[in-house]
């Protein structure tokens, strides 16, 4: 009796722990919850902490409460200018209200394909309406705020909530690339080739400046110097003329030295005179006045 006792006991305990665990759930900080009756919402947890549901009827589906990020696939954009981007872009969202989100979607992977969907429709529409150089310029965070609250408009009914959209990269096409390259080449040769052509001008003009100057300095040089030998000779010819005045002898010796020696002073210089020539009168003797010496 007692055996068949306690065993119904451990029976009950053992139901009553199953019973209880599939009562008891938890929500975590980072979780929302919906509480599911034959596959009909019932309530909705979005606070954690310890909950109850009722055992085998119904099913709890957990939904993320956390930021999640959602890519999209390199996009081509064709803007207002006919400019062809290669774009890259990603979206930051949370979910606001598990109910909607689960009816509309079912599970996270849905979610991800259609709210990418949506970030690209609306990005290629934005973007066209743009110019290329307000989509590479400081504009460009304005255009995301934009293309932001247009994807949360149609994501919003959806119990999705869009807190950030972002371009990660946008690029020309490689053919584009090539050809704008090229482009930039061309220009910046055209422009080394137009500074090169004002520099060589500047300086065939500061060259011919100096050799003006330098010309107008070796006349006015040459003219001093000319001006300064002709006085130079003027007072040598006075000196001369005052010495001859006072010694003619002495003066007509000296003269004659100097003739001596600017015409016997290189060791090949040769010469062929008569010996009484009036050039040699001052080697012979008699011709030199003792008087005239001292």
């Amino acid at each position: 009796m007692n055996k068949t006792f306690l065993s119904v006991i451990a029976i009950v305990l053992v139901i009553g722990g199953v019973v209880a665990a599939n009562s008891m759930f938890t929500v975590y900080q980072s979780e929302q919850a919906i509480v599911m009756q034959f596959g009909k919402p019932q309530k909705v947890i979005q606070e954690p902490g310890l909950n109850f549901k009722l055992p085998f009827v119904q099913d709890v589906v957990f939904v993320d409460k956390r930021v999640l990020a959602v890519s999209t696939q390199r996009e081509e954009v064709v803007t207002r200018d006919q400019k062809r981007l290669m774009v890259d872009s990603f979206a930051r969202f949370r979910i606001s209200n598990p109910l909607q989100y689960y009816q509309a979607f079912g599970s996270i992977q849905i979610a991800y394909d259609r709210l990418g969907t949506i970030l690209n429709s609306q990005l290629r529409q934005t973007l066209g309406r743009q110019i290329l150089t307000s989509i590479v310029s400081g504009e460009r965070s304005n255009l995301m705020n934009r293309i932001k609250e247009q994807v949360n408009a149609e994501a919003k009914a959806n119990g999705i909530e869009v807190v950030d959209v972002r371009i990660v990269r946008a690029d020309l096409p490689k053919e584009n690339s090539e050809k704008v390259f090229d482009r930039m080449r061309t220009q910046r040769e055209q422009e080394a080739k137009e500074i090169r052509a004002n520099g060589a001008e500047i300086a065939q003009r500061i060259k011919a400046n100096a050799d003006k100057e330098r010309t107008i300095i070796l006349a006015n040089a040459r003219k001093e110097s000319e001006i300064l030998r002709g006085e130079g000779d003027g007072e040598k010819n006075r000196i001369f003329a005052e010495a001859f005045g006072k010694d003619p002898d002495f003066f007509s010796f000296y003269r004659s030295m100097q003739a001596y020696r600017e015409s016997i002073s290189d060791d090949d210089t040769s010469m062929v005179l008569s010996p009484d020539s009036e050039f040699f009168r001052f080697f012979d003797k008699e011709s030199v006045n003792p008087d005239t010496v001292n």
